[in-house]
């Protein structure tokens, strides 16, 4: 499910409301650090693309086009998200695009939040983190609290230690949003006590001030992957409710 402009939508996102898109890797590929085995885009392999990343300078022209129209239109945005096909921070103008993207949002629609989904595995790198930091909503996965886990949901690139995401994350002191993949295949299930005790650990430790369990939705790539209900996962995050977190969860 690839998109083709560096700019699309806007689309409903069950997350952020109604949500213009922003695409920092190539248009007609798919460039990520994971391969997950639920990404609605595909395996990495099978997304191999010809075209280089968009600069700053194509980001930033094609989201103020696209700005201008809307603003035309009267159509309202309730979210300007980078999401796109792969992780957006691997993109090297990711710092000054967060900075245009704020400056034109201020322009054009200053009642929308920017938002970032991604995998949380470049908040160590100091710029990466100093641009996370400005924008609404940074959303960060983390969807195994285990490196072994890890390997079978999220097929992270070689050097990825789940302990170096949540030391790089408490940087945000919780203000930041957490997200999570609960899902059942034939080798794990994600509400299961092994994991979800220790998915609940992370929770504590960082404290987010928001966190979004979500999820199957669309086709995946791999075969045999199962949904878990919005009352499973209301179920198995009841202790953290009770506590005090704000759990936002998308059946």
């Amino acid at each position: 499910m690839l998109r083709e402009e560096t700019v699309f939508g806007p689309i409903h996102s069950r997350r952020l409301g109604n949500s213009l898109g922003i695409n920092l890797l190539p248009r007609d590929g798919k460039v990520c650090n994971f391969d997950c085995i639920y990404c609605e885009c595909g395996w990495n392999k099978d997304g191999v693309g010809g075209e280089a990343l968009p600069t700053a300078a194509q980001v930033r022209s094609a989201l103020e086009d696209k700005l201008a129209d809307l603003l035309l239109e009267g159509t309202a945005i309730d979210s300007i998200t980078f999401s796109g096909d792969g992780e957006p921070t691997l993109n090297p103008d990711f710092p000054r695009i967060i900075d245009d993207t704020l400056a034109l949002r201020d322009a054009y629609c200053p009642g929308a939040k920017v938002s970032v989904l991604s995998n949380a595995t470049r908040v160590h790198v100091p710029e990466v983190f100093e641009a996370l930091s400005k924008v609404d909503n940074p959303i960060m996965k983390i969807d195994a609290p285990t490196n072994a886990l890890a390997a079978l949901i999220n097929n992270p690139a070689p050097g990825y230690d789940v302990g170096r995401v949540v030391e790089a994350l408490k940087r945000f002191k919780g203000d930041f949003c957490l997200q999570t993949m609960f899902l059942r295949s034939p080798d794990f299930c994600s509400t299961s006590p092994e994991v979800l005790e220790g998915w609940k650990e992370i929770v504590r430790i960082l404290r987010p001030r928001q966190i979004m369990v979500y999820t199957i939705d669309r086709p995946t790539p791999q075969s045999g992957l199962e949904k878990i209900s919005a009352p499973q996962m209301c179920d198995a995050v009841s202790d953290l409710i009770k506590e005090g977190f704000n759990i936002q969860i998308c059946g």
